[in-house]
């Protein structure tokens, strides 16, 4: 396969996919799996974003982290298996660069993108243009934009005109990343909380810097008096997405919040003073396959880069760290998709336009790359003169679908407040939980743990059936 060739906008038979990221690669790869002809517009490295330091396709650019793995109690490690039940090429690259995380499923960034890139490159159906596209041409049949958080200015401002709407918008902050040599461990150590072992992992994936109270303290009135990032004018109006929030963000809504947080102490024993239980811990997880740097979970920050060095080296053990990156902040942007959106991701303006990934507000790489599988596959049979039904909302691709095309409820003042959101299981129908067979009641905690099981099985179980009813002309992802 060539990348680069001449493109015919009027292919009859080609599906367009503007953006390569994880929605745009997962769109393409699914569509071609069910034998159509698919172009990846992809404007890198012809034209640079704020956030991409490469040109490959599904480039990590804020965590490295893909969350819980666990399937069997967690609303994203469910999503991550109904992924590979699909033949996620998103989740197969992801599988095979896997580096120590805990309970989550993290890679290496770039083995993963290259990992995609590889494999999209080498489909016989699929062609890569690089190239910005202002505008979807209207003779191509088919298009899904999946331009991601960082939509050129020239298709924000198409979708904009072609919406009536505009856009909603939000920041998205980027962790520091560390190298691990320039870490003191006669102060860290190594430990995953609770000593929880996931995919890749050992039990013993994170580095713990531990914090007593005065240190704690005193980062807490650095944080605070830190020299931020100033916004422009037509940014200063826009909210912050609470799943990301920057940590000096989240130190302003109360000196505990972090504790509670990203630096919460529960579950870890530092062996260097086992009697002493830290007031905080910060946690390091690693970034690449070699071992050789670590992200500061949690600590996504709109902080100068003076600054951040200035505070996150009063963290024990990174008095002398050096960091690969420091931290950053960019401006998302999303769709009020319950107003524009139909239940097939169609623009409702003009059907033959579909979104996916970040843009359709759903937010996290898995959820993205859920909205690219399903994004794809719906054109796909649409081409084929087909109609794909939605999967059930019981299912965790299902329940997000369902969220971003009109589960999303009116705020007190009865006008729509839609933010982006995360697969939980807050999305699913409730679940009726078994009673155990002693008669035993459920309560608090056990009862959670029991509901959560309980959607989770429904959920593949639903996912598995419906998959049944779908059939690809191609082998899955190897």
């Amino acid at each position: 396969m060539a990348t680069n060739q001449p493109v015919e906008p009027a292919d009859a038979q080609a599906l367009h996919v503007v953006g390569g990221g994880l929605a745009g690669s997962e769109a393409a790869w699914q569509a071609a799996q069910a034998g159509v002809r698919v172009v990846i517009h992809e404007m890198r490295p012809t034209r640079g974003t704020a956030a991409h330091q490469t040109d490959g396709l599904a480039e990590l650019v804020c965590s490295n982290s893909f969350r819980s793995d666990d399937a069997t109690g967690n609303a994203v490690g469910v999503l991550h298996e109904e992924l590979r039940r699909a033949g996620s090429v998103v989740m197969s690259a992801a599988d095979r660069n896997q580096v120590p995380a805990g309970g989550a499923l993290a890679v290496d960034r770039d083995g993963f993108s290259d990992a995609v890139t590889a494999t999209l490159e080498a489909h016989p159906l699929i062609t890569i243009d690089r190239g910005e596209i202002a505008a979807p041409d209207p003779a191509w049949p088919s298009t899904i934009i999946a331009t991601g958080p960082l939509t050129s200015d020239a298709l924000s401002a198409w979708i904009a005109e072609t919406t009536g709407e505009g856009e909603l918008a939000f920041f998205d902050a980027i962790a520091p990343i560390i190298y691990k040599e320039t870490v003191d461990f006669e102060i860290a150590w190594f430990q995953s909380r609770y000593d929880k072992a996931g995919p890749g992992g050992s039990g013993a994936d994170y580095i713990n810097l531990p914090m007593t109270k005065a240190e704690y303290d005193a980062f807490i009135d650095a944080l605070l008096a830190g020299d931020t990032t100033e916004f422009k004018d037509w940014e200063a109006d826009t909210p912050y997405f609470d799943g990301c929030l920057p940590i000096e963000v989240m130190a302003e809504r109360g000196r505990e919040t972090l504790r509670h947080g990203p630096m919460k102490p529960v579950g870890l024993t530092n062996p260097h003073q086992p009697d002493v239980k830290p007031h905080a811990v910060v946690q390091l997880r690693q970034d690449n396959a070699l071992g050789t740097l670590y992200n500061m979970v949690g600590f996504q920050t709109k902080l100068k880069y003076g600054a951040q060095k200035d505070i996150f080296r009063t963290i024990p053990g990174l008095a002398e760290a050096e960091f690969a990156r420091l931290g950053g902040l960019h401006r998302n942007t999303f769709l009020n998709s319950p107003i524009l959106l139909d239940h097939q991701l169609r623009l409702k303006k003009r059907p033959s336009v579909r979104f996916a990934g970040q843009i359709t507000g759903v937010e996290g790489y898995v959820e993205s790359a859920a909205m690219g599988l399903m994004a794809g596959r719906f054109a796909a049979a649409e081409l084929s003169g087909r109609t794909l039904a939605s999967p059930p909302t019981t299912t965790a691709i299902g329940a997000l679908i369902g969220h971003i095309s009109g589960g999303h409820l009116p705020d007190a003042s009865g006008k729509r407040s839609f933010q982006p959101m995360n697969v939980n299981f807050g999305l699913f129908p409730p679940v009726e939980v078994v009673k155990p067979a002693d008669g035993h009641r459920l309560r608090g905690k056990e009862k959670a743990r029991a509901r959560k099981a309980a959607m989770a099985a429904r959920a593949l179980s639903d996912w598995s059936e419906w998959l049944a009813g779908q059939t690809l002309t191609r082998d899955a992802a190897e």
